[in-house]
């Protein structure tokens, strides 16, 4: 496949998938789905034994930034940072709501288990 239809694919210009091919930049996690859709696989390491892995793996899968989930969980961008590293855990209500995210996590893993590339 031609860089140019990557790029139409993905929906970035041609230089960014140059630039990514030649390791001098990455992709914006907001890429990271249509990334994985091309590729038809997951193509980062991420233990999803966690809480904190799931829920990186969820941003991911989703685009979303820390800062994107914190948002729409109503919470401080250092928080999910700090979920992520598995420094805190979440509580209550965020806990609760994140469960059910993150159940998601488990769907998109069972539908393809040979396409995640994940340490469990």
């Amino acid at each position: 496949m031609l860089q140019k239809e990557v790029a139409k694919f993905i929906g970035v210009t041609e230089d960014c998938v140059t630039l990514w091919e030649n390791n001098r930049s990455k992709p914006m996690v907001k890429y990271y789905p249509k990334i994985i859709e091309f590729l038809g696989y997951f193509p980062f390491e991420i233990d999803i034994s966690s809480f904190a892995g799931k829920i990186k793996y969820y941003r991911y899968i989703n685009g979303f930034t820390q800062e994107d989930l914190a948002r729409n969980l109503g919470i401080n961008e250092s928080t999910i940072f700090h979920y992520e590293k598995g420094t805190h855990k979440p509580n209550g209500r965020i806990r609760q709501i994140l469960s059910l995210l993150l159940s998601e996590v488990d769907r998109h893993i069972s539908i393809n288990p040979e396409k995640s590339c994940i340490y469990t």
